[in-house]
């Protein structure tokens, strides 16, 4: 019999009488020999099959004992930190939470297969990678997310950040932590901005105190014009993503567009027209800044607009490259006004046309309303 099998039987003798304190140093003990010890080949592998052999003791203080010696280390035997991390949560977190062993693979399978308590401690561990992420952001609950949000330590990758705000949006805490950081995109903004309005527009308190229709109006009014902010103020490499997020989500409305334009966000205005017509960008850019009527026209046309809005729209694009050269601070009023001028002395404009003018219209008196309360909020001030 050679020496590894002399050796793995004495261990075994010996455990089968000694007390459950006595065989977890031990367990503790043969775990860090392993790690940190020159061991020859044969002693080695006996080494191995004891801490396999531990994993069976009946004492989970043996078990976590081992967990304890080997988690932290890149040499501990893969089939040992496996089967820990299939044992009971406290001995299962050490590995789980600090054993550099797990592949991408290992913690994807984990994640499918354990409990709540297994995702946490995955989106707890120092590195989480971008695949991992993914899996807990489909799969995960309330607990496992919040975890991934506050570990600086997890690659959320855009399309895992978008997917947490689809799934938990509603939740104040998550949305919190999305909105909290510097580098979330446009359409995750919108996204989370809508799932708010979703929860207002549904509280049977606020539809008490409102008014169902009341409350339906406003709340159309104060998320499209939150959209236009955000749109505004989205990074020039974001607003592909928004774009397509928004027409995606039959946001992209003759009026919204409208709106987007009346208020100046001529970035994002370019590039909801280069998506809808599949123009170039370049040459959107060129002909919104500097095309004659027929070609703003033509462009408009080929984005889904009829001949009469598309009118409007080359009207005000028109208005818009005057007003953006005198006074851009009053872009919305200025645009609209102009707009509504034009427009409402001519003859009875197609019913298309009318409405979208009572849109534009509606603009212009809530952009007067916010400068008389900004105008009234200064001379308090002043006052005081």
């Amino acid at each position: 019999m050679s020496g590894r099998y002399v050796i793995i039987e004495a261990f075994l003798r010996w455990a089968e009488t000694a007390k459950a304190e006595n065989r977890a140093r031990a367990a503790n003990a043969l775990g860090r020999a392993y790690l940190q010890s020159e061991m020859p080949r044969e002693e080695r592998t006996a080494a191995e099959m004891a801490m396999t052999y531990l994993l069976d003791d009946p004492s989970p203080r043996v078990r976590l004992s081992l967990a304890e010696a080997v988690a932290a280390s890149t040499n501990a035997p893969r089939n040992v930190i496996l089967s820990l991390a299939e044992d009971q949560p406290e001995i299962a977190g050490q590995v789980i939470l600090f054993s550099p062993v797990f592949t991408d693979a290992d913690l994807v399978d984990l994640a499918l297969r354990g409990s709540d308590v297994t995702r946490v401690l995955i989106a707890s561990r120092g590195h989480v990678p971008r695949t991992v992420c993914a899996a807990l952001c489909e799969i995960g609950g309330e607990a496992e997310i919040l975890c991934l949000l506050e570990n600086d330590g997890a690659l959320l990758p855009h399309a895992s950040l978008k997917r947490i705000a689809e799934r938990f949006g509603d939740c104040a805490d998550i949305r919190g932590l999305l909105l909290s950081r510097d580098a979330l995109s446009s359409d995750i903004r919108h996204l989370l901005m809508h799932r708010v309005s979703e929860a207002l527009s549904g509280s049977s308190l606020i539809q008490a105190t409102v008014g169902s229709h009341r409350l339906q109006q406003v709340t159309r009014e104060a998320t499209e014009s939150a959209t236009v902010a955000i749109a505004g103020s989205a990074q020039h490499d974001h607003l592909p993503d928004l774009v397509e997020h928004l027409r995606h989500r039959g946001w992209l409305t003759p009026a919204f567009l409208m709106h987007a334009l009346c208020s100046g966000k001529v970035d994002f205005f370019a590039g909801a027209i280069t998506n809808l017509s599949g123009c170039d960008e370049r040459r959107v850019r060129s002909i919104l800044s500097r095309g004659r009527v027929y070609a703003i026209r033509a462009l408009y046309e080929s984005a889904g607009l009829s001949r009469d809005i598309s009118t409007v729209f080359v009207e005000a694009t028109l208005i818009w490259r005057e007003a953006s050269r005198e006074n851009g601070a009053a872009m919305l009023e200025n645009v609209s006004a102009r707009l509504i001028r034009k427009f409402r002395l001519a003859e009875q404009p197609p019913a298309a046309t009318t409405q979208l003018l009572d849109m534009v219209e509606k603009l212009a008196n809530a952009e007067r309303r916010q400068t008389a309360r900004n105008f009234a909020a200064l001379a308090t001030l002043a006052a005081a």
